[in-house]
């Protein structure tokens, strides 16, 4: 398994979860709760860091071929 799979699903299923929940709350109340907004980031935060680190080995051995 390459490295840095597990954190990318791992941050969607949070973005998904956070968005439903900020989108659960609008519903019923008419202000933003910055709790979900805060789990919201932690699960972009996650993607983007899973991101980099699935691309830091192809860059590494791009640079080798140079």
């Amino acid at each position: 398994m390459r490295k840095g799979f597990v954190t990318i699903v791992l941050g969607t299923f949070v973005i998904v979860a956070g968005i439903c929940m900020v989108k659960a709350r609008q519903k019923r109340s008419c202000y933003n709760n910055p709790y979900t907004w805060g789990i919201t980031g932690f699960g972009l935060t996650n993607k983007v860091l899973g991101t980099i680190a699935a691309m830091s080995r192809p860059l590494r051995r791009i640079s080798r071929l140079r």
